[in-house]
């Protein structure tokens, strides 16, 4: 009976490692494959791969902005999504400046409702994107008693209503027109389980996460990337609560060195990834351990950051 259950033991054991290997090492061994082993005469660009044109939420700072320069610098027209008119014009003028691509601005505010999405609908009509990257988000630091009744809502729309929103319209663009584009949703490593002093943001990301994987199914048949990329902390504003954050280090890049290798592995095919190599090592031993001693660590750390706000 000893035996059986040691038997039985080992089978749960290596079942475990199994699943827990062919998740952390499928999109690494993807980029291996892609990067080492293919031919590299046959590897695509960017713009052969998905077309000329993108449209970037978000654009007018942080990884959005770098991610629309490095699109740029790959040759791809870019169309720049913020609600700061003016950011946004010294976005355009980096980029004319760098690359010798188009630009195209649209002034949005996320947090106004239903008349956002009709407004760019309307800008968009005659310009074929190709290439859709919801990187517009919003976070409040600190425990849900210290947003407001406005401050909640506007979470919710530009976290999880932007993404539903200009996903389902740009799926349905590609699909009419026969685009085999890339529909990019950024999310954030808080997806991965709750967290305290941070819940309306990472249960927003848990969202995309949920809907992106699902969109990626269905869109598939039509020849069009879904892609869901979760960051881990990055060097933006919105992590500017925290001084240590925003010094940078190994394994919190600049929004540039992120930008770049995110993009390289859209280029790449790659359809879930936290987009940076040193977010998959993160990722992979924060893993390790159950979501509720992830949850725990959590609530220490964001607590006392909640504290000094």
């Amino acid at each position: 009976m000893s035996c059986a259950l040691s038997t039985f033991v080992s089978i749960i054991g290596l079942y475990a490692i199994i699943s827990f290997l062919y998740e952390q090492l499928r999109t690494p061994f993807k980029l291996l494959k892609v990067r080492v082993i293919d031919n590299q005469k046959k590897r695509l660009s960017l713009k052969e791969r998905f077309g000329s044109w993108a449209a970037v939420t978000g654009s007018s700072d942080g990884i959005g902005k770098e991610y629309a320069k490095e699109l740029a610098r790959n040759g791809i027209n870019v169309v720049l999504i913020a609600r700061n008119e003016e950011k946004l014009k010294t976005v355009a003028k980096e980029i004319s400046l760098e690359s010798k691509v188009e630009t195209k601005i649209i002034v949005a505010d996320f947090t106004k409702g239903a008349s956002v999405y009709e407004h760019i609908e309307r800008e968009l009509t005659d310009v074929p994107v190709s290439i859709l990257v919801n990187n517009v988000g919003m976070g409040l630091p600190g425990g849900l008693l210290k947003c407001t009744k406005e401050q909640t809502q506007q979470i919710i729309d530009t976290n999880v209503v932007a993404v539903s929103e200009l996903s389902r319209y740009f799926f349905y663009r590609m699909r009419a027109d026969k685009i085999k584009g890339a529909i990019v949703n950024v999310s954030s490593g808080t997806e991965l389980q709750p967290l305290p002093y941070g819940a309306l943001y990472a249960a927003s990301k848990a969202y995309n996460r949920s809907f992106t994987i699902a969109l990626r199914c269905e869109a598939a048949p039509f020849g069009i990337h879904v892609q869901l990329l979760s960051p881990n902390f990055v060097v933006t504003k919105i992590n500017n609560y925290s001084k240590r954050i925003m010094q940078g280090g190994l394994f919190i890049p600049s929004a540039e060195t992120y930008a770049r290798s995110a993009v390289a592995q859209l280029r790449d095919g790659v359809d879930e990834t936290p987009g940076y190599i040193w977010h998959h090592v993160q990722n992979a031993l924060t893993l390790m351990f159950p979501w509720r001693m992830r949850l725990f660590a959590a609530q220490l750390v964001f607590r006392k950051i909640s504290n000094k706000l």
